[in-house]
């Protein structure tokens, strides 16, 4: 897509062009993290008061290349809206699967990371062993493998994803989708750490140290409260603004 296909922010309401530049923002952060897989995952964002469609990377471009207008609306029946431009087809069936089976979602974040994908590779392979893992560990399924970019993927991921919110694709990477864009990065942040450590304590040579189980759950609890609140992961979402504005702002064209 050049820069003369792009779309114009007068051709949309400001609460899409808001949407836009947050998640374009998203995929900075996300290259921030060192998440990419070069083109080949994607993080999407329902459009405010069109609950139907949704945005999602304009398929050729590197994570610190999109751009607010570079990206593409999608209804979901596959079709895009307006301005053309490629689209990654299991893409298209991971999300709309997931905003299908799941009205709350506005935000849906997909990552093959090496912790996310080794973790992956085993079968429930989340313990309650450390402090990030607690985190997050009463919102995790694990979905099995299935056909990429196929109906029957679509409709078995969003089943998965009404069971839960942090995702383990299984044999394949991380999933992640919440109300908000801060809250889905935040839950793809803790899943991210906790994949890290569990894979790290399995190098150790010894049993990790054990929690006791009221501790699980009470962290639990404490979770559910912290992730029912409408700011949950804007403090974070706010100041990693911050970390990618300082390199560059035009993420907001």
């Amino acid at each position: 897509m050049t820069a003369s296909a792009k779309v114009p922010a007068s051709d949309m309401s400001a609460a899409e062009w808001q949407a836009r530049c947050d998640l374009a923002a998203l995929y900075r952060v996300v290259d921030h993290f060192g998440w990419t897989d070069v083109i080949n995952t994607h993080m999407s964002a329902r459009v405010p008061g069109e609950p139907n469609t949704f945005l999602i990377n304009h398929y050729e471009e590197m994570f610190h290349e999109i751009t607010a207008s570079s990206l593409i609306k999608m209804d979901m029946e596959g079709n895009v809206i307006g301005r053309q431009g490629r689209f990654n087809a299991a893409g298209f069936s991971i999300h709309s699967g997931v905003y299908k089976a799941r009205p709350d979602a506005n935000c849906v974040m997909h990552t093959h990371t090496r912790a996310g994908a080794g973790v992956s590779l085993m079968r429930k392979g989340l313990r309650p062993i450390s402090q990030d893992a607690l985190n997050v560990l009463d919102e995790v399924v694990y979905h099995e493998y299935g056909l990429p970019a196929t109906q029957g993927e679509c409709d078995a991921l969003g089943a998965s994803c009404r069971k839960g919110a942090c995702v383990v694709l299984q044999n394949h990477g991380l999933l992640t989708h919440a109300p908000t864009i801060p809250g889905a990065l935040q839950r793809l942040y803790m899943l991210e750490r906790a994949c890290e450590l569990e894979l790290i304590s399995r190098t150790l040579g010894e049993d990790p140290m054990p929690i006791a189980d009221s501790v699980i759950e009470g962290v639990a609890a404490y979770m559910r409260s912290a992730r029912a609140k409408p700011d949950f992961g804007v403090h974070e979402w706010n100041a990693l603004l911050r970390v990618i504005d300082k390199k560059s702002t035009d993420y907001r064209r």
